[in-house]
């Protein structure tokens, strides 16, 4: 028997039993039986599908977008859901035809299997020449196919193939210390704006008060009436 020299240390160990090796043979072949999403995997008769509304400012009609999933290995540790097809409709007919192209090329990659999530990134860079529109609640959007982009987003994260983007800790404290020093600056303009005197007048050294305008050539505070010329 030939010796087997060690040269680095040994940091653990394991003791391969008859039962162990056995084990690992009979998960090898449970992984081997594992289905996974190919462009060649049949269609089922029923899928599971999510529906979302987009209403932009930028037509009369809203679009609905369909997303349908298949369901690989259920009922097993394996189970995946995976996207399967997606289809777009609207009464707006002057998207017809890129509409059917995109489902068209969508639903054959989210056939082909392996990572999908590549069609956000892609999505989300499409900028419309005539310009994008803002969303409910202030969030631009540069295109239609942007919003399409961010409704894929969404529903990959729904069934786990893409992680929630949520910002850390340290992010979220620096968002909550800028909103409060944004506020403070807003709430002083929002005081200045308020106030009885000119706009544009300047603040009087004497009082504190913005309310100091320029009178018979002289700087004259309207609020306590000090001024520069005696």
């Amino acid at each position: 028997m030939a010796r087997i020299v060690i040269e680095r240390k040994v940091v653990g160990y394991e003791v391969v039993t008859a039962e162990a090796e056995s084990a690992r043979a009979e998960e090898s072949r449970a992984e081997a039986k594992v289905i996974r999403m190919h462009e060649k995997l049949e269609r089922p008769e029923v899928l599971i599908g999510s529906t979302y509304k987009v209403k932009t400012p930028v037509s009369d009609h809203a679009m609905y977008v369909t997303i349908n999933d298949i369901v690989l290995n259920e009922g097993t540790k394996y189970e995946q859901r995976r996207p399967f097809e997606i289809f777009i409709n609207s009464k707006n007919l002057d998207h017809y035809q890129w509409i059917v192209a995109l489902t068209r090329i969508m639903s054959a990659v989210f056939r082909k299997g392996g990572d999908v999530t590549f069609l956000v990134d892609e999505l989300k860079a499409v900028f419309d020449p005539r310009g994008g529109y803002w969303q409910p609640g202030g969030k631009f959007m540069p295109s239609i196919i942007a919003e399409l982009g961010y409704i894929v987003e969404r529903h990959l994260t729904e069934i786990g193939l893409l992680q929630p983007a949520e910002p850390s800790a340290e992010q979220l404290q620096f968002i909550a210390e800028k909103r409060a020093e944004f506020d403070a600056q807003q709430g002083q303009r929002d005081a200045f704006a308020e106030s009885p005197f000119p706009e544009g007048a300047q603040l009087c050294g004497k009082c504190s008060t913005a309310a100091v305008v320029m009178l018979d050539g002289c700087m004259t505070c309207l609020n306590c009436g000090y001024s520069k010329c005696g």
